[in-house]
């Protein structure tokens, strides 16, 4: 059994990227695991995920620090300020010592649109507690970020709904 935590990615434009990793939240608390939980792009609070995750108490731990999807915003700088404020209370959770695994669900956006700066990202990833495991999700993963993790998982979209013009349904993409 290794000692030192992983790095996970999952990235990709298929489907599945979220779920997954909450697939992963849920293994790691029924071995009693203390999980974080941080969203970066998602607002909503009205998501299975959220509803769920309620329930389930004080097994894993969500934060949902994103204002909706980059593209959608009203204010150009919103998303930005979202992903800093986002990336402050991460790397207070990862830091801590106090959790086992910490998901950074949708993180790759704040990357990719430079609203944070990967050299300090990647050094807080190298710094994190030995133990510590960090799933990243998002499409899109750059280079040095692929590099940086140990486990890289990629979901490719071969066929979905919304080619044919479908609107997501509830339960399935929220």
């Amino acid at each position: 059994m290794g000692k030192n935590g992983l790095i996970i990615l999952y990235t990709g434009n298929g489907k599945g990227k979220t779920t997954a990793a909450l697939g992963q939240a849920l293994r790691a608390a029924g071995q009693g695991l203390k999980v974080c939980i941080i969203q970066f792009i998602k607002g909503r609070d009205d998501t299975g995920e959220v509803r769920a995750l309620a329930r389930l108490g004080d097994m894993i731990e969500l934060h949902t620090m994103g204002s909706g999807f980059t593209w959608a915003a009203k204010d150009p700088g919103e998303p930005k300020k979202a992903a800093i404020a986002g990336w402050a209370l991460a790397r207070k959770k990862i830091m801590s010592n106090h959790y086992d695994l910490v998901i950074l669900d949708e993180f790759t956006y704040a990357l990719n649109f430079d609203y944070l700066a990967e050299p300090e990202v990647l050094a807080a990833f190298k710094e994190r507690p030995r133990k510590l495991h960090l799933l990243i999700t998002g499409r899109d993963a750059g280079e040095q970020l692929l590099a940086a993790a140990d486990l890289v998982t990629e979901m490719r979209e071969i066929k979905h709904p919304f080619q044919q013009g479908e609107r997501g349904r509830r339960g399935i993409e929220f």
